[in-house]
């Protein structure tokens, strides 16, 4: 069984452009992900899925630079670049991470895909309630169910959002959600990069745990919780 880990990425984004090659303590938001990702346990390969226009042709040569493969598909249609990535790397399972996802637990990754594999389950996910912070989400998809919904995204926020329309169709699939127990406090606080302030944060929080290099997860993020939540309000 093939499982693959795609970070689906573009450059030239809206809010924050340029923000998944930013840099927190002289390393690019993309190289945090991809080393955090490298911590993962179980067997698996890393794959960038960016988009085939120009400005992400920089996407391409990082991920060059660092020694990972760079697929590239359809710019807007996000949905089909998961897909058609996950074909062609000839996984089973693909995990999905998002390039605003700084602070994925690898752990957690680890924990899923167990559950995934040994469950035969088609989708899971720790997304529902929001009970991790945003900047954690995961989400596993078994490749042939994935195909098989892919034809009924017939509206552009299906292609747009590469899970929307199974949490709008629950009966849809084998599926099994993952809630935060560790850090209730944690629930709903945004830890995802979605703007300049959301980096100073990152940077910050990224200092407080250094010492820890990569291994920081939730447990840790947690110990931390009221600096967190200070430093965001106080923005």
């Amino acid at each position: 069984m093939k499982i693959g880990i795609i970070v689906l990425c573009r450059y030239d984004s809206i809010r924050l452009p340029g923000k998944i090659l930013k840099k927190i303590q002289g390393k690019t938001i993309l190289s945090h992900i991809l080393d955090r990702l490298h911590k993962v346990r179980s067997a698996h390969q890393i794959v960038v899925a960016t988009s085939t226009q120009k400005p992400d042709d920089i996407i391409q040569a990082h991920c060059y630079d660092y020694g990972i493969p760079c697929y590239r598909g359809d710019l807007l249609n996000v949905a089909e670049r998961f897909l058609s990535c996950s074909k062609a790397f000839q996984f089973d399972y693909a995990v999905r991470i998002n390039g605003d996802n700084l602070f994925t637990d690898p752990a957690l990754i680890d924990l899923m895909i167990n559950q995934a594999t040994s469950g035969n389950f088609d989708f899971i996910s720790n997304v529902p309630e929001r009970t991790f912070p945003y900047g954690m989400s995961i989400e596993i998809l078994k490749t042939d169910f994935y195909a098989t919904i892919l034809p009924r995204f017939n509206l552009e926020r299906y292609h747009e959002h590469v899970t929307l329309y199974l949490y709008e169709h629950e009966e849809l699939g084998k599926r099994q959600y993952f809630y935060n127990t560790i850090c209730p406090g944690l629930k709903g606080e945004n830890l995802a990069i979605d703007n300049d302030k959301d980096l100073s944060l990152a940077e910050k929080i990224f200092a407080r745990l250094s010492h820890l290099d990569k291994e920081f997860g939730l447990k840790e993020l947690c110990a931390i919780k009221d600096y967190i939540i200070h430093e965001r309000m106080e923005r």
